[in-house]
């Protein structure tokens, strides 16, 4: 794992973060106005308290992202830590980066004294799903959704 740090994503991290974005599977802008919505929506996630966007970043760059939310539960007294979107690019896959972004999670976590940690994998992630129940956590729901557009 050569030389790198885990760091508060800034936005020169931008088009980077886009590319992880993608490769992920999320989805890719079409038109030029489209890229600079993206980009305003990634400026603002960073700026805004309560969410955050770590980078795993060597000499080139960001070569993987976790994004964080802390979300309010009615009956909670703490936050949750929701993790929207975490990825290691292909080519670094394998190294520790990944767990070192679910540490750094677990660090902000306790520090901000969240009750817990949550995330959702695509049903056909299984080696993420390996991934993290090495890393502890445990499958404690099923996801469903319905989209809109």
């Amino acid at each position: 794992m050569e030389n790198i740090v885990i760091r508060a994503a800034s936005k020169k991290d931008i088009p980077q973060i886009l590319n992880l974005l993608y490769e992920l599977g999320r989805s890719e802008p079409r038109t030029d106005s489209q890229v600079n919505t993206f980009e305003k929506l990634i400026t603002k996630y960073i700026s805004d308290s309560d969410k955050e966007i770590l980078v795993a970043a060597n000499q080139e760059g960001a070569v993987g992202m976790v994004s964080i939310m802390y979300l309010s539960r009615l009956n909670q007294e703490f936050f949750e830590l929701y993790i929207p979107e975490f990825i290691v690019t292909k080519n670094y896959q394998n190294q520790g980066i990944g767990k070192k972004l679910i540490q750094a999670c677990i660090k902000l976590a306790k520090n901000k004294k969240c009750h817990r940690i949550r995330l959702e994998s695509g049903n056909q992630r299984k080696k993420s799903h390996i991934f993290y129940k090495s890393l502890g956590f445990s499958q404690s729901a099923l996801s469903f959704s319905k989209n809109l557009k």
